[in-house]
C-alpha cells in the first residue's frame, strides 16, 4: 500500500459518476473532455451529457482531487494523488472513524473475530509502526 500523500483532496467522498471519471484520469494520466467522455460513451448503454462531464471534472478540481492545466484553447486534467494513494487515504479515513468509537469493548470484538491472516497482518503493521517511530526517534535533536 501506498505511503499517505502530502496532498489530501479536500473531501474523499465521492460519487458514483466522481470516481467513474476520476478512475479514468488514472488510467489516461492526463485528459480532455472529449477523452474522457469518449471513454464513458464506449459503453453503447451509457449517455452522458459533455457538459455534465465537465461539470464532474471542475467538481473534482474543487474537491482537490484534479488539477486542470491550459494549454491554449484546450484544458487538460490531472489527478493530484494517485490510484493508490487515494486507497490509503481511504482506509486512513476508515481507520480513523473505526477508531473514533471510543469503545475498547467493540475494538477488542472485532480483534477477537480475526482469522489468523488478519493478525499476521496487524503484527505486521505494528512492526513497521516500531520501525517508523525508532527511526523517528534517532533523527530527532538532542537538546
Amino acid at each position: 500500500m501506498a505511503a499517505l500523500p502530502n496532498h489530501r483532496p479536500k473531501q474523499l467522498s465521492l460519487g458514483p459518476l466522481e470516481a467513474e471519471i476520476l478512475s479514468i484520469i488514472w488510467d489516461l494520466e492526463t485528459a480532455t473532455v472529449k477523452e474522457v467522455h469518449d471513454r464513458i460513451l464506449a459503453d453503447p448503454n451509457r449517455e452522458l451529457a459533455y457538459t455534465s462531464v465537465t461539470t464532474v471534472l471542475n467538481r473534482l478540481v474543487k474537491k482537490g482531487w484534479l488539477a486542470c492545466d491550459r494549454q491554449e484553447r484546450t484544458f487538460t486534467w490531472r489527478a493530484l494523488v494517485s490510484r493508490q494513494q487515494a486507497k490509503a487515504l481511504q482506509s486512513y479515513e476508515q481507520l480513523n472513524q473505526f477508531l473514533a468509537v471510543s469503545n475498547p469493548d467493540v475494538v477488542a470484538a472485532f480483534a477477537d473475530s480475526l482469522d489468523q491472516t488478519s493478525v499476521e497482518q496487524l503484527e505486521a503493521i505494528a512492526e513497521k509502526l516500531r520501525a517508523v517511530r525508532k527511526a523517528r526517534e534517532s533523527n530527532e535533536c538532542i537538546s
